[in-house]
């Protein structure tokens, strides 16, 4: 006896074993029962999704006479009776299969339309399916619009295709549309492991996934791919044989290679490389399975709330990365592998692409060693003197306030108060007037030489009288509502000055948490509130929490928008302003201060003064 492939033998007889196509079979089990009846029917959908299958089975439901001989119209076909016999076995005279793709010419679609002339034989309804029907001519398609239009009563046309962008919408708008979509691997691989039982063929649930991804949502696929793995493995079906068959690369190799990445370990991304090259492993399928496990990835650091699958043997590792590469570098890796598999093929050789492909990231990725140094050369770096002035120094103005060699520091822009400040020049002299009286300059001198204040101040901008003052940047005001300490606030602000002064948060992540309040802690959860709402996204909020797991403190983060009555920068920003107003009270109180103002008119510029 020959052997019948799984695909033909477990072929669906009927609606109820049809599976993965629910939104279809309902339909038309309502419209059988109800005996609402479409004249014509387009199914459409990718390879081995069952478009034939259906089609068959709506013409048995059609000419079921049920085993007595007495049956009707029915959605469950007996499947006994010599209609559905004969349908089933390709022989029904009433029943006409016609292949577009070597039929399309006009010349066959007149001669099928010839026999819409005759009544049935055998059946009730004479039933013309045409496959890949998107491959007919326009002539073939003209030919057969007024038929399809107004075909008899006894006349039922099923239209199936692969592609029904191509067919025209004359033929659209003459029949009733169904779109059978591609299976997902979990209905896939429930498929498989009843084929499998009723076949008495043992299989590893892993190897079975492997075949459910590997058919790309087509169930005849699945099945074909199932034949072979046996076939491969001598009668069982194991997760080793099936990705030697496949070609396909071990998980722990992807989650290696993706682990190397969030490390910014470049040798061990080479060496993982060079061990798919000796195994003789597919690139392409490397990175596909890498972005498989990057979009879920993805889907948890977006929803860290989701129930994790427990049968998934690779739940746990997925968690692991995700929580290891931050979510803007998820996302950058995806796209990445995506596009790195169409490079594939302009490469030296596959393996050779795949290493660069991987190695783009790491340039992205910045350590926090080099962000430190090139911060402290920043601070660290001495301004140039300023210029020298050949005209002396009665002929023009100091610097305006925002020269880099000026002594007045530049404004911080940030809302980091703890920064260092902006490196100090020599004092530079003040302007010499001719005093309108001479008066005790010794004393004046004395206490230019004993005042502790004076040595402090970096330097002060004067002007020429008859020189237009440049207006000074205004300091950014203090917000005015007052601090509602609370013992979170104060845990939540010592903590943050740490972070912030470790540099162990930068950028967005430092705003973030200088901004926000804590408004509840426990052992595994945190909540944060800040008032903007740009600020809680997920990147930014997965990088903190990674921040927080360095610094000791294992918990989950999780971000609201709201009032702040208490954070950070506001308690930042309200010291600051005390500090301010120390300086300039200690300032105005100077006697050598108070003497420049009273005898040659000094003033100081607002804005100027800055604590040091």
């Amino acid at each position: 006896m020959s052997y019948m492939v799984l695909a033909r033998k477990y072929r669906p007889r009927n609606f109820s074993e049809m599976v993965g196509q629910e939104h279809v079979v309902q339909a038309l089990t309502n419209a059988l029962n109800q005996q609402r009846l479409h004249h014509a029917y387009l199914f459409t959908g990718t390879r081995g999704v069952g478009k034939t299958t259906v089609s068959r089975i709506l013409a048995k439901s059609l000419n079921c006479t049920g085993a007595d001989g007495q049956g009707g119209i029915t959605a469950t076909p007996c499947g006994a009776c010599p209609a559905c016999t004969e349908i089933e076995a390709g022989r029904f005279v009433d029943y006409t299969e016609l292949d577009a793709a070597s039929n399309r010419g006009v010349d066959e679609v007149q001669q099928l339309l010839e026999q819409a002339l005759y009544k049935p034989v055998q059946g009730r309804f004479k039933v013309f399916m045409i496959d890949e029907v998107h491959m007919l001519t326009n002539t073939a398609f003209n030919a057969m619009l007024k038929t399809l239009e107004e075909p008899p009563e006894y006349l039922k046309f099923v239209l199936a295709t692969t592609d029904p962008q191509k067919v025209p919408v004359t033929v659209l708008s003459r029949c009733l549309q169904f779109n059978l979509r591609p299976m997902a691997p979990e209905t896939v691989l429930a498929q498989l492991a009843h084929v499998l039982g009723a076949e008495q063929v043992s299989a590893e649930p892993q190897a079975l996934r492997l075949l459910a991804r590997a058919a790309r949502g087509s169930m005849r696929d699945a099945l074909s791919l199932t034949d072979q793995a046996i076939a491969f493995g001598s009668g069982k079906v194991q997760e080793t044989t099936v990705r030697q068959m496949l070609g396909s690369v071990d998980r722990g190799v992807v989650f290696s290679l993706i682990g190397a990445l969030a490390a910014g370990d470049g040798k061990a991304v080479i060496d993982l490389s060079g061990q798919l090259r000796a195994a003789g492993l597919s690139a392409a399928t490397t990175l596909e399975d890498m972005a498989a496990a990057l979009q879920r990835m993805a889907v948890l650091q977006a929803a860290p709330g989701l129930p994790a699958d427990e049968a998934d043997p690779d739940a746990q590792d997925i968690a692991r990365l995700a929580a290891e590469l931050p979510a803007d570098e998820t996302q950058l890796l995806y796209s990445l592998c995506i596009h790195g598999r169409a490079e594939l093929g302009l490469a030296p050789d596959e393996y050779a692409g795949l290493t660069m492909v991987l190695l783009r990231l790491l340039p992205f990725k910045r350590p926090a060693a080099a962000a430190t140094a090139e911060k402290k050369t920043l601070n660290q770096t001495e301004a140039p003197a300023p210029p020298s002035d050949p005209a002396g120094p009665d002929s023009s103005e100091f610097a305006p306030p925002d020269a880099g060699w000026a002594g007045q520091p530049a404004p911080n822009d940030g809302l980091d108060d703890g920064a260092p400040a902006t490196a100090r020049v020599p004092v530079l002299p003040l302007p010499v007037r001719e005093p309108p009286a001479p008066r005790k300059p010794e004393s004046s001198q004395a206490a230019a030489e004993q005042s502790p204040v004076a040595a402090e101040i970096v330097a002060l901008k004067v002007r020429e009288a008859s020189g237009e003052p440049v207006p000074p940047r205004p300091a950014p005001a203090p917000d005015p509502r007052p601090v509602q300490t609370t013992g979170e606030g104060d845990f939540w602000h010592a903590l943050v000055q740490e972070l912030v002064a470790r540099e162990a948060i930068t950028a967005v992540v430092r705003e973030l948490a200088l901004q926000s309040q804590l408004v509840a802690r426990s052992d595994s959860q945190w909540t944060l509130r800040v008032e903007n709402e740009s600020l809680a996204n997920a990147g930014a909020q997965a990088r903190l929490q990674a921040a927080l797991l360095d610094a000791g403190h294992a918990v989950r983060l999780g971000v609201e928008v709201g009032t702040v009555a208490d954070s950070p920068s506001r308690r930042n920003a309200i010291a600051a302003a005390q500090r301010m107003k120390a300086a300039e009270s200690l300032l105005m109180a100077d006697p050598f201060v108070r003497e420049m103002m009273r005898d040659f008119g000094a003033k100081i510029v607002p804005g100027s003064i800055k604590p040091l």
